[in-house]
């Protein structure tokens, strides 16, 4: 112990050090790891409104020093696919509503590996035709419908619709065409009914309104429908809401919301950073709602991930909101890991060289009453010679005790004063036996 405490720099000082390094190190890496730099959402074709929210997401998240790669996919069957996938998940994506709870189709295994964050938009169903007099469902039978490609949110919506129709989709010839290739094709002629999930002021839905003889069905029990559907609501289209005769009659749509959501291992400041850009992006109005309605997590269809809730009701932390990103989160660290952990680390590479000293001292002293033992013994008026002899034996184990001691610099005047006194003692001993 005497050996530890002289070389304390080396063998506590530099170890505590050390390991107060390694300890801030683990922690920052493992226990709270910064967020990554780059982050991938997933959306659907580029003719579709997610692509281009998607693009304004590229230009708020690279404002926050956060690069966005942004995939195209089939839709939103296959943006789900790709946030449950083990390898190179996607981190967000935009969904169609229906895919969650109130679509009936989310694996309750499934439940906490995709989280939503907001509800960002409302996309209608549209159901486009060239007969006037369509109103039902059942009325497609034996004609060419296009619902959209595998994987697609259209798809999913249609065949849920016909199938609720107790329609068999053998009775007609479903095309998986969409956007322009569906507009293409029923301006050639090759296509009588398309249908399409899509925001109002889609490239698609504008295209397939400006077809001459193409109409846009009203469908008749949409209420019924919605009750069967929890994720569809029923929303009025105005005459002339959309052009000046565009549609030329009031019509009652089947609307969904696009929300977007994130896997649940995503990085908890990126969900934060994400919902304050879906709260810049889509503050807006459209034909469906109001500006200021979204985002919103009213009727969600995935369970909301905590800091969706956290920061549309208070906005983002302090530290995020004051600095940029980057720096917040290396502050938020140095505060929480590496100020404690040194803190620590500095208490510590003093406690231990105290209690060392602290220790040594104590040793110093029991030798200082077992030699003032020795002396209240030598005042006794009679002593045989073997009391000295058993005193001078005791005398010399503390003096063999305190060579062998290793003394530090701090105690060694201590040392030198109790070994002169033991030489006193001594000395006074070998003069009574001489008596």
């Amino acid at each position: 112990m005497a050996r530890l405490y002289q070389h304390k720099w080396l063998l506590i000082r530099l170890p505590v050090l050390g390991l107060a390094m390694f300890a801030a190190s683990w922690l920052w890496l493992f226990v709270y790891p910064m967020p990554s730099s780059t982050i991938s959402l997933t959306t659907a074709s580029q003719e579709g409104a997610y692509f281009r929210h998607a693009q304004r997401y590229v230009e708020l998240f690279a404002a926050h020093g956060i690069t966005l790669k942004v995939q195209t996919s089939a839709g939103s069957q296959q943006n789900l696919e790709r946030l449950r996938q083990k390898e190179q998940p996607s981190d967000l994506a935009f969904m169609q509503g229906g895919f969650g709870y109130l679509g009936a189709s989310l694996d309750r295994r499934d439940r906490s590996r995709v989280e939503t964050l907001a509800n960002v938009d409302v996309e209608a169903v549209w159901l486009f035709t060239r007969n006037r007099d369509m109103d039902a469902l059942q009325q497609l039978q034996g004609l060419r419908v296009a619902v959209g490609p595998e994987g697609s949110g259209t798809r999913k919506v249609a065949l849920k619709l016909l199938e609720q129709a107790r329609i068999n989709t053998r009775d007609m010839a479903l095309s998986p065409l969409r956007d322009s290739a569906a507009v293409h094709a029923m301006r050639q002629g090759q296509m009588d009914v398309v249908f399409m999930v899509a925001t109002a002021d889609s490239t698609a839905v504008q295209s397939m309104l400006s077809v001459p003889g193409i109409q846009l069905v009203s469908l008749r029990k949409s209420a019924a429908i919605t009750e069967r559907n929890p994720y569809l609501e029923l929303q009025l289209l105005a005459q002339g809401s959309l052009d000046t005769h565009i549609p030329p009659r009031d019509i009652t749509l089947l609307t969904t919301s696009a929300s977007l959501v994130a896997r649940e291992a995503l990085h908890p400041a990126l969900k934060r950073l994400a919902v304050a850009v879906a709260m810049e992006a889509h503050n807006g109005g459209g034909l469906f709602h109001k500006a200021g309605d979204f985002p919103s997590l009213r009727r969600i269809d995935f369970p909301t991930a905590p800091q969706a809730r956290q920061t549309m009701a208070h906005g983002l932390p302090w530290l995020e909101s004051v600095m940029p990103f980057w720096w917040a989160q290396v502050t938020a660290r140095v505060l929480l890991i590496v100020l404690p952990v040194l803190l620590l680390a500095y208490w510590l590479m003093h406690l231990i060289p105290s209690y060392l000293r602290w220790t040594l001292k104590s040793r110093v002293n029991r030798w200082y009453g077992e030699l003032k033992f020795i002396e209240n013994d030598l005042s006794q008026e009679v002593l045989s010679g073997l009391d000295l002899t058993r005193f001078l034996q005791q005398l010399n184990a503390i003096d063999n005790s305190l060579l062998a001691f290793a003394c530090p610099k701090d105690l060694m005047a201590r040392c030198y004063m109790l070994h002169q006194h033991i030489e006193f003692v001594r000395q006074r001993l070998y003069r009574m036996r001489g008596r």
